[in-house]
């Protein structure tokens, strides 16, 4: 190893790339390397993912490292992953796959989830009572749409009789990873969440709920038992070791789902500390002490990577998507952003060409609305029948004042759910670190201290959050390091304060922004609901 202290591997596998990572104990992040992947998506609201493609591109991954950072690879000695959630994967005796990944955005399960679950009287499909006992046992419920395992394996059991038959375990991604790296079948207390079949009343033992396993639908067998997310739960088994070109004594460590794995790597890893993460999603998160659930925010705290804690989420549906929208829908083809944002060049690029534009439109993008509901929302209110908009645009709008309102409508609307989040918590969100692709942008930063009133601490390397998420619970995991010590280790690069000359305009935008939701929703749901 020579002078390199001990690395972990940190692996950070989603929907859109395979990226790994060699990450020190104290977070500094040595590299990363990447592979896209593909999302088949199906006629009937299907979308999926073949696990052998990310074999294949972790294996490319880390043999790029290796080419980069020899020595730092030479020094690994754990490997810790973090990747999306919500996927299914029913894997037979030996552990090869049935099927492909049903993802996260796969709806196919909806009606067989509606079938298992109803009864008089229903919301939203499901019988009350059942509600009732999620709320009280998991934090949660599975989501009407279909987009969670609870879904998926209904739609296996009654579209795919005898792949169900020959299952022996459905599996998160995280979890066929963790099988891939070692040979043991196994759930992390946050990849097994959304099967919505847990007992989550106390952090420490997390366990299967058996009127909940009962009443699933799924054969108790079929659940893999579940782990700590900083469990080691083996070392790497030979095929792994060959393929990652690693000693077979590296300890793997359980690792966690994104959402978990990101509020480790933004150090927000005390009490109420909340982060922001601006990807094409975002969401507010925070560590609390005790369970809790906000039904009419749709904010849960549920099971997490820090043991004795829950993780407070509030999911908004679109944030960067909408500047992909803009970007790929609205600009011309030979426009110098859309080259600026082309995937073989630097990835901040595109947030660069943002940045030479915004700062010339004065707060309020004059006039200009937009509100970001490209996908539906989720919190602080589930409603898949809501659009997005831009509205009082006048013949003197221009495309920067376009582009102001999209910075300006994802940051309003972070604000709504802000209002939740500091009802939740108890107490009033003073000061914020912002982390993901989206915290690139210097603009958007300072818009959000503006709108939200509060202090915005960037991350100083937000594309690595995942990453160092995964290496410090690898790192806590083989007891390098305590979950305690990282808001000390974690290093930001600026801190955004609000302008007080901007909180008069913001407070009459965010006025009329609720107006708009008030008065639209309606709308939306004459035109899109089917």
């Amino acid at each position: 190893m020579g002078g390199t202290a001990p690395q972990v591997l940190a692996i950070d596998l989603g929907t859109s790339g395979m990226k790994a990572a060699l990450v020190a104990a104290d977070g500094t992040v040595t590299g990363w390397a990447e592979r896209a992947l593909r999302l088949r998506v199906l006629p009937g609201g299907g979308a999926e993912q073949d696990p052998a493609d990310w074999w294949t591109a972790l294996g490319q991954v880390v043999a790029d490292l290796g080419r980069a950072h020899p020595d730092a690879l030479r020094a690994v000695d754990t490997v810790c992953a973090s990747t999306q959630g919500e996927g299914t994967i029913a894997v037979d005796a030996a552990g090869e796959p049935l099927t492909p990944c049903i993802s996260w955005l796969d709806m196919r399960g909806a009606a067989h989830l509606r079938r298992q679950f109803g009864g008089f009287p229903a919301y939203q499909g499901f019988s009350v009572r059942r509600i009732a006992r999620w709320l009280r046992l998991t934090g949660g419920m599975p989501s009407p749409s279909g987009k969670d395992p609870a879904a998926h394996m209904l739609f296996v059991r009654d579209e795919l009789p005898a792949v169900y038959e020959r299952t022996a375990s459905f599996l998160n991604v995280l979890d066929w990873i963790n099988l891939k790296l070692t040979g043991r079948t196994v759930a992390t207390v946050d990849s097994i969440l959304t099967s919505w079949v847990t007992d989550n009343r106390r952090p420490g033992d997390i366990r299967y709920a058996p009127a909940l396993v009962a009443d699933c639908g799924i054969d108790a067998a079929k659940l893999p038992p579940i782990v700590a997310c900083t469990e080691v739960i083996g070392t790497l088994c030979p095929a792994a070791a060959a393929h990652l070109g690693l000693p077979r004594s590296v300890r793997v460590v359980a690792g966690a789902v994104d959402t978990s794995a990101a509020a480790v790597g933004a150090g927000t890893t005390g009490d109420r500390q909340p982060h922001l993460y601006l990807g094409t999603s975002s969401w507010i998160a925070a560590h609390v002490p005790t369970k809790k659930t906000d039904v009419r925010a749709g904010i849960a705290a549920v099971p997490c990577a820090v043991p004795d804690r829950y993780l407070m989420t509030a999911l908004q549906a679109t944030a960067g998507a909408n500047l992909t929208w803009l970007r790929d829908k609205v600009v011309e083809y030979d426009d110098p952003l859309l080259g600026a944002g082309h995937v073989d060049r630097d990835e901040g690029s595109i947030f660069d060409a943002f940045d030479a534009i915004i700062p010339g439109v004065p707060p309020g993008a004059n006039g200009v609305f937009y509100t970001p509901w490209l996908y539906g929302e989720r919190a602080p209110v589930d409603d898949p029948d809501l659009r997005a908009g831009f509205f009082n645009i006048s013949l003197d709008t221009n495309r920067s004042d376009l582009l102001r309102a999209v910075f300006e409508g994802v940051a309003l609307n972070t604000r709504w759910v802000a209002g939740a989040v500091d009802r939740f918590l108890g107490t009033p969100v003073t000061s914020m670190a912002v982390t993901g692709g989206g915290a690139l942008s210097d603009s958007w930063c300072q818009i959000f201290a503006d709108v939200l009133g509060v202090e915005i601490r960037r991350d100083a390397q937000p594309l690595a959050v995942n990453v160092r998420g995964a290496g410090w619970i690898g790192a806590v995991g083989t007891g390098r390091v305590d979950f305690a010590d990282l808001p000390e280790l974690m290093r930001n690069d600026r801190v955004f304060e609000p302008d007080p000359t901007h909180r008069a305009t913001y407070t009459e935008l965010f006025a009329v922004y609720r107006q708009l939701h008030r008065q639209l929703a309606p709308v939306y749901r004459r035109l899109n609901r089917r």
